[in-house]
């Protein structure tokens, strides 16, 4: 395997090999552009978009300023839509659903360093001839229909399920089934979102 196929795969890879070094700088400077334009310019919006962001669909919204790894390892499906300081590390894949809304301050991590010091630290390669370190990948799935509230971050490895409401702050470390509300640190499921839950069962909400 090579270590962009390593990375791919959840096994632990050089980072700093392969020309991966190079695609995060351009994908940075993406971003940088992408910030530095105002919202009402949508055709140059979507130009970097298509280039940093290929694997979207029709009339996502990214308000900015936003932080990719890489970009091409993140898919959005239509309609979906990030808040402010949207930050993904989509070393791994990242796969986001249709109508899909995300609050300011969300974080999608998918790189994983190992816990213990003597393999997390920077190393130098012989074969390589370059100080590198050694890490690997979990993906991240959210499904259609979610809201993913401000403030949360999602470790690699989890899957959203469809629906689901992930309260403010929350830190996801494992699966959310769907059509659920959960909410903390660690995160943990709350309870079913059901027909109770419609705004039309709760009419003191409207103005007369």
């Amino acid at each position: 395997m090579t270590e962009r196929e390593k990375m791919l795969a959840g096994k632990i890879y050089d980072p700093f090999t392969e020309g991966m070094p190079e695609e995060r700088t351009n994908a940075h400077r993406l971003c940088k552009l992408y910030n530095d334009t105002i919202e009402t310019d949508a055709e140059k919006r979507n130009e970097i978009l298509d280039e940093l962001l290929p694997n979207r669909g029709e009339n996502v919204y990214l308000q900015g300023p936003i932080y990719f790894d890489f970009g091409t390892n993140t898919v959005i499906g239509n309609d979906s839509y990030a808040n402010f300081n949207f930050t993904v590390l989509d070393e791994g894949k990242v796969s986001i659903g249709n109508s899909v809304f995300i609050g300011p301050n969300v974080s999608l991590l998918t790189a994983i360093h190992p816990l213990c010091y003597q393999d997390r630290n920077s190393f130098y390669n012989a074969k390589t001839g370059n100080t590198t370190n050694i890490e690997y990948t979990a993906p991240i799935t959210i499904g259609d229909n979610c809201w993913i509230a401000a403030n949360v971050t999602i470790c690699g490895g989890v899957t959203i399920g469809a629906g689901c409401v992930i309260g403010a702050g929350s830190v996801v470390t494992r699966d959310i089934p769907a059509n659920h509300l959960a909410a903390g640190v660690p995160c943990r499921v709350i309870r079913a979102i059901t027909e109770q839950d419609r705004l039309s069962a709760h009419p003191e909400l409207f103005a007369e």
